[in-house]
C-alpha cells in the first residue's frame, strides 16, 4: 500500500509482526481502520520507524522484541509488549502475517490487556547466563544418566546421586570381567565431559555469583530466607523491579503456583497448579522451599515457623513446598517492589496497640 506524509500523519497505532527476516506492518487511525499496511525488511525497519510520527506500537514479546522496544523508546513510541497467548484471540480468519500483525494493533488497545515489561540490556545479560548454565546442567544430567545406562546394561547398579556415581567409577572401571575395552574407554570419555563440564557450570556460576553482588535488587533479595545468587539474578533477569505486577498474589500465579481454576455457574473448582508463565524461575523458587523446609532450625528466625506449623497440618509435603515457594516469591516481589530487604517484624500484644 502506497503511504505519503498525511498517511503517516493519521497513524494512531502500529502492530508489528517480527519475523527472522521480515517485519510485518499494520497501522490504524484514531477510529481503528486501517491506514496502513507494509512488509520490511530487518534493515529497513528501525529507519522506517525512526521517521514515523510518534504513536503506539504493540509487539509479541519474543526473540528480539525487547531490542526493538527499546530503539522505538528512543525515536519517541509508546513500544508495548504482550505475551502471545494473549493477542492470539483477535486474529481474524485464516493465518498469516498481516492478519497476525493486525491482531496486535487491536490487542495493545485493549485497556485490559496484561503487557511484558521490557528488559534491559543487563536483565537480558543475567538471563542469558542463566540460560547458558540451565543448558549445561542439562547436558551434564545427560551424560550422568547415559554412564548410568551403559552400566545398567552390563549389570552393574551404583547408588543414586552424582556424587555415589562419581565415587563409584574407579571401581566400576576396573571391572574388567564385566566391562569390555571399549566401553571402559567410553565411559571413560564420558567421565572427561562431565568434567568439563563442571567447570564450565562452575565458572558461569561464580560469574552470576559476582554479579549478584554488583545489582543492587538482587542483593536484597539474598536476604529472604532460601534465596541465593542464583534465584535473585534470575528474578530480577525476569521482572526487574517488580513493576510488571501490582501485588506479590499476581507475580505468584504468573510463575504458575497457585491452583488453576475450572469455576462456572458460581462454583469454584480448584486443581493443581497452573504451570504457567517462567518454567526455569518456578524450578528454582520450588527448590528454595524445599531447601527452607530442610532447615526447621531457621524457621523461627525467619518469621516462617506459625506459617509453616499451620500450614503442614493441612498439606502434604509436597503441597507444603509449593504453598511456601508461592509465599517466598511473593515476599521477593514486595522486597524488589518495595526497595527494602526482607526483616522479621515482631508483632506487639494487643494491649500495646490500644
Amino acid at each position: 500500500m502506497p503511504h505519503n506524509t498525511s498517511r503517516l500523519e493519521a497513524v494512531a497505532t502500529i502492530g508489528i509482526d517480527i519475523g527472522k527476516n521480515t517485519f510485518h506492518l499494520i497501522g490504524l487511525d484514531r477510529n481503528g481502520a486501517i491506514v496502513l499496511r507494509q512488509k520490511l525488511s530487518r534493515r529497513q525497519i528501525e529507519p522506517r520507524l525512526a521517521n514515523t510520527p510518534p504513536c503506539l506500537i504493540g509487539m509479541e514479546a519474543c526473540v528480539g522484541a525487547h531490542h526493538l522496544s527499546r530503539q522505538l523508546k528512543a525515536y519517541g513510541h509508546d513500544a508495548r509488549l504482550m505475551p502471545a497467548r494473549y493477542v492470539r484471540p483477535y486474529s481474524k480468519g485464516q493465518k498469516n502475517d498481516f492478519r497476525d500483525a493486525e491482531a496486535i494493533a487491536e490487542a495493545v488497545l485493549r485497556p485490559t490487556m496484561k503487557f511484558v515489561a521490557i528488559k534491559t540490556v543487563e536483565q537480558l545479560d543475567l538471563q542469558a547466563l542463566h540460560r547458558v548454565r540451565e543448558r549445561l546442567v542439562c547436558q551434564r544430567t545427560s551424560v550422568i544418566n547415559q554412564i548410568r545406562a551403559f552400566l545398567l546394561e552390563r549389570g552393574i547398579a551404583v547408588r543414586q546421586g552424582p556424587s555415589a556415581l562419581r565415587s563409584e567409577i574407579p571401581i566400576v572401571l576396573s571391572m574388567t570381567d564385566k566391562l569390555s575395552p571399549r566401553m571402559i574407554q567410553m565411559i571413560e570419555d564420558l567421565c572427561a565431559d562431565w568434567r568439563y563440564l563442571d567447570e564450565r557450570i562452575e565458572t558461569v556460576s561464580d560469574e552470576i555469583k559476582t554479579l549478584s553482588e554488583q545489582d543492587e535488587g538482587a542483593k536484597r533479595l539474598m536476604t529472604v530466607p532460601g534465596i541465593g545468587p542464583i534465584i535473585s539474578t534470575a528474578t530480577v533477569a525476569a521482572i526487574g523491579n517488580g513493576d510488571a505486577f501490582s501485588k506479590g498474589r499476581d507475580f505468584g500465579a504468573w510463575l504458575g503456583l497457585v491452583p488453576r481454576q475450572m469455576s462456572t455457574g458460581g462454583r469454584t473448582v480448584l486443581g493443581p497448579i497452573s504451570k504457567r508463565g517462567n518454567r526455569y524461575l518456578r524450578m528454582l523458587f520450588v527448590q528454595a522451599a524445599h531447601a527452607v523446609l530442610l532447615h526447621p532450625q531457621c524457621w523461627e528466625r525467619h518469621g516462617l515457623k506459625s506459617w509453616i506449623a499451620a500450614a503442614a497440618r493441612r498439606l502434604n509435603r509436597f503441597k507444603l513446598a509449593i504453598a511456601l515457594a508461592n509465599k517466598l516469591a511473593r515476599i521477593a516481589w514486595g522486597v524488589l517492589h518495595g526497595g527494602r530487604s526482607f526483616e522479621v517484624r515482631s508483632m506487639k500484644p494487643a494491649a500495646q496497640c490500644l
